[in-house]
Parts: C-alpha cells; sequence; structure tokens
C-alpha cells in the first residue's frame, strides 16, 4: 500500500517514511523560526488513534487500493475486539496500535490535514499526530488555530487536546524532544540553538535509574551493556547540542549509582573488608567502613569508594562515560578552533 499513497505524502510529514526521520523535522521547524514565524500553534490530538472514524479512514483507502480482498483485511483488521475489563467488546473506531500498519493509516488519514494546511498555503511541521504550524503574528495564529481546529472536528472527527495545546513563542516550544534558545548574536534577532528539552533528561535520568537499581538482579558487566545501550542511542538522537555540561553531572551521579550496586553486591562486612583491603585501602579504614551503619548511597559518594572503586577501573570492567560516548559521535568537539 505504501508505494501507492507515499508519492502524494506532504514533504513536511516526517513520520514513519522512507528517507524521514525526526531530526529533518526538527531542523525544518529551526529553519522556521529562523525565517521570523516565532508564533507557534502546537497541537496535540486528544487519544487519536482511539478516536479515528473507520468510514472516513477506509473511503480514503479506497480512493487508491481497488482490491476487495485487501479492503476486507484492513477491516477485519480495524474491527479486532479490545478487552475492556476482562471482557471482548466490538471497536467501532480507533486504531490498534503497535502494527507497522498503524503508522501509515495514519499518515493516510492525516494527509488531508496536510492538504489543507498546503492549500491555506500555511508552515507546518508534521509527525504522525503531532504537528505545529508556524506565523508571524499572534493574531494570525489564533485565527489558524481556530481554522484548523474547525476542520479537524468536522472533516476528520478529530479532537484537539486542549491542555497541551496552545500558541508558543520557541523558548517556551518542545517539539520531539528538542527545546530552541535565542543565541543573541550581533545582527540576528530570530537564531535560536537547539537543547535538549527537560522532559527528555528526565526520561534518561529514569532510564539509567532503572538499570542501576541496586535491588535489580543483575550482574555489573550486564547493567554496563545495558547502560550502553541506552546513552549510544539517546546520545546519537541528540548530537550537536550543546550538553556537555550536564552530561559531566550525569556521569559523576551514574558511576555513584554503579559504585552502590557494588557495595551492595558485596552484602557481608568481612567481604567488603576483604573487598577494600584488595582495592588499597588499609586494614584499619576497611575494617571500620565495613562495618559503618552509613547507607549505602551515603558510601558510595565517599572518598573510600570513588579513590578506590575509580573511573579507571570501571572502564576496565566495560564503562564508558556520557562525555566519551558523545566526544566519540561528535569528533568536531575535539578539534581545535581555526585560527
Amino acid at each position: 500500500m505504501a508505494p501507492l499513497f507515499e508519492p502524494e505524502f506532504s514533504n513536511n510529514s516526517f513520520g514513519f517514511r522512507p528517507n524521514k526521520n525526526s531530526r529533518q523535522a526538527v531542523g525544518q521547524a529551526r529553519d522556521y523560526i529562523h525565517q521570523g514565524l516565532n508564533y507557534i500553534v502546537d497541537t496535540d490530538l486528544k487519544n487519536f488513534f482511539d478516536e479515528v472514524d473507520h468510514c472516513l479512514l477506509l473511503n480514503l483507502i479506497y480512493q487508491k487500493v481497488k482490491c476487495k480482498t485487501t479492503m476486507r483485511l484492513i477491516r477485519k483488521w480495524l474491527r479486532v475486539p479490545i478487552k475492556i475489563n476482562g471482557k471482548l467488546q466490538k471497536r467501532r473506531k480507533g486504531v490498534p496500535q503497535g502494527s507497522p500498519l498503524s503508522p501509515l493509516l495514519s499518515n493516510i488519514l492525516l494527509d488531508e490535514l496536510d492538504k489543507e494546511m498546503t492549500r491555506r498555503k500555511l508552515k507546518f511541521v508534521r509527525y504522525a499526530d503531532d504537528f505545529s504550524i508556524y506565523c508571524k503574528s499572534e493574531n494570525q495564529a489564533k485565527a489558524t488555530a481556530k481554522v484548523i481546529a474547525k476542520f479537524l472536528k468536522t472533516k476528520l472527527q478529530l479532537t484537539i487536546n486542549e491542555e497541551k495545546s496552545g500558541i508558543r513563542r520557541p523558548v517556551n516550544f518542545t517539539i520531539l524532544g528538542f527545546g530552541f534558545v535565542p543565541t543573541y548574536r550581533k545582527g540576528s534577532k530570530n537564531d535560536y540553538q537547539l537543547v535538549v528539552a527537560e522532559k527528555a533528561w528526565k526520561k534518561l535520568k529514569e532510564q539509567l535509574k532503572n538499570i542501576s537499581r541496586k535491588t535489580a538482579p543483575a550482574k555489573l558487566e550486564e547493567r554496563i551493556t545495558k547502560i550502553k545501550e541506552v546513552q549510544r542511542g539517546w546520545l546519537n538522537y541528540f548530537r550537536g547540542t550543546s550538553i556537555m555540561g550536564k552530561l559531566r553531572d550525569l556521569d559523576g551521579w551514574l558511576r555513584n549509582r554503579l559504585r552502590y550496586c557494588i557495595w551492595h553486591d558485596w552484602k557481608k562486612p568481612e567481604r567488603k573488608r576483604k573487598n577494600l583491603i584488595r582495592l588499597g585501602v588499609d586494614q584499619g579504614h576497611a575494617y571500620a567502613f565495613s562495618r559503618t551503619r552509613k547507607g549505602g548511597w551515603a558510601i558510595a559518594q565517599s572518598p573510600i569508594l570513588s579513590t578506590t572503586i575509580t573511573l579507571k577501573r570501571l572502564k576496565q570492567r566495560g564503562y564508558q562515560s556520557l562525555t566519551d560516548v558523545y566526544i566519540e559521535l561528535n569528533p568536531s568537539l575535539c578539534e581545535p578552533p581555526s585560527t
């Protein structure tokens, strides 16, 4: 089905399409902001995948897919019963999520929205069911928001989530995990640079926290492997942003989490004493710290572990700091400034 619809999709639609990605969507948004379109209609659709009208969607598909067998299969798939409170109920609207077909169907339906915005000569960026429109003035943004909300309601039978939608300025706007801050360079009034949104930082920290939870049954090597998977994907996505300072702070916190896991794994006081001695601590301090009543997190941050379970020793076990990975993904950060 995709080859039938793909050629007619808008260039400003970036979600789940070949040769399109979220970084391109963010780049297009920044270009619009740099053009002075600093009033942004940020729109969030309310329960989009649960509200899709089957008849409307099937009619749009049938305009290009004339195969009766394919249409029957899609109709059956759309109407697969859903379990609510332990009972199967017929699905009268909405699209099942988690299938390769779901993103294509959402693009087919929302392409009607793209066509309407293109017809009105609006500057917009859409990634799946998230879209934003870029305007020159607040009045234009308000008028545009009203017109688009009416179109969604009457033509596509979709409603806007009023709590998450609104008219934003660049400094209050986030798109796909990125935010914008002004650079204040001379002669560049509308120059903004990309930063990582606070929500994305919290999500990364939560992921690392779950991996480095002391009560989670895992060996140190397994934790480090999982950390590498998370940090490489996250840092590759946000490459090119100025985040070295925050990464250093996060690195220190993560290393202490790993030290806490190691301390917890040693369990018994006698084993702690022997391991501390093996790491170079004298017998007196090793005995005192192995019998301490301080909590594990306090010990993890104390000099007794930071000077024994050092960054060098963690690297020998396979650990790689966030800053090292980021520099590896951004070699230009290491290049000396041109003279």
